[in-house]
């Protein structure tokens, strides 16, 4: 059983845990962009009741392992696409429009429960730490009773447990990406369908 010391020391450790997104929302809300899929850093701090400076350090030591795990700085076109997509003409509470020049760094559920595993001085981080702890033991403990007994059906029953509760927090977040594709997609059908009246087909 990993120790909290052993997770924030060792990459390879913090890999084996980042399926578990859903530990996020069990322990705090996300206050998600939109798209429910990005926070912004501020978002980020927000969550984890730390300074964005704080959060801005993490990244900068950990850049590639936090790459790795979604986040991304945008600029250009994509940002602008980005903004169109998550940032309305009326901006919401505390939701301001980045310079052009500067970029938008973006993060996932799973960056930040990557940041969770990295964060040491947060009281949030360390709650979802023992809670990735505590239900990494539950799985390791063998269910016991006798309808598990002999073929190994208990174990099957776990792994397959433990499979699900993976879907659920990867449904989330296509939700809302099919959701927009949808809305597109109907969207091209009007014009097109504009366009053949107007064309007298």
């Amino acid at each position: 059983m990993p120790t909290e010391i052993a997770l924030l020391e060792s990459r390879a450790l913090r890999a084996d845990h980042l399926g578990r997104v859903d530990v996020l929302d069990k322990v705090k809300a996300l206050a998600l962009l939109p798209d429910g899929i990005h926070l912004r850093t501020q978002d980020v701090a927000r969550y984890f009741e730390v300074s964005t400076e704080a959060i801005k350090k993490v990244a900068q030591r950990h850049r590639e392992e936090l790459a790795s795990n979604g986040l991304r700085v945008l600029q250009g076109s994509d940002l602008e696409e980005f903004k169109g997509d998550n940032l309305s003409p009326f901006p919401l509470h505390g939701m301001s429009y980045p310079q052009p020049r500067s970029g938008l760094t973006v993060h996932t559920r799973r960056t930040v429960l990557n940041i969770a595993m990295l964060l040491r001085d947060s009281e949030v981080a360390r709650r979802v730490r023992s809670y990735l702890l505590d239900t990494e033991e539950q799985r390791r403990t063998p269910v016991s009773g006798p309808r598990f007994d002999g073929d190994g059906l208990g174990h099957r029953v776990t792994q397959l447990e433990s499979a699900m509760s993976e879907v659920g927090p990867a449904l989330r977040e296509l939700g809302p990406l099919l959701v927009r594709m949808s809305d597109r997609l109907a969207e091209l059908d009007q014009r097109l369908d504009a366009r053949t009246v107007s064309s007298g087909r």
